[in-house]
């Protein structure tokens, strides 16, 4: 799927501000976009991933963490509806859109 994602990013590249990582997954999947779409180095060592875990570059968008939104997280209450409200009030404050 990175030629999709990598492709998407670059279309919205002119307005993307901040990028919210459903999962470790997405996680990791951010660092290799941002070498292909951004031509910037990933960060060495690579952030842990983390609920509401925040990493921030220079001339990039900013990465948000979220436990990923399954049944898994939500049914054991690892992830709560209050937990997922916090992450996108977040993403859009480091947007500038509150």
């Amino acid at each position: 799927c990175a030629p999709w994602l990598h492709r998407e990013v670059a279309l919205i590249r002119p307005t993307l501000r901040v990028v919210v990582a459903l999962g470790a997954f997405a996680w990791a999947a951010w660092w290799p976009v941002l070498r292909a779409v951004y031509g910037h180095r990933p960060p060495s060592p690579r952030p842990a991933f983390g609920h509401g875990a925040h990493w921030s570059g220079t001339a990039v968008p900013e990465l948000l963490g979220c436990y990923h939104v399954s049944q898994q997280n939500t049914f054991t209450g690892r992830l709560t509806p209050g937990m997922l409200d916090d992450v996108f009030a977040r993403a859009k404050q480091v947007a500038g859109l509150d």
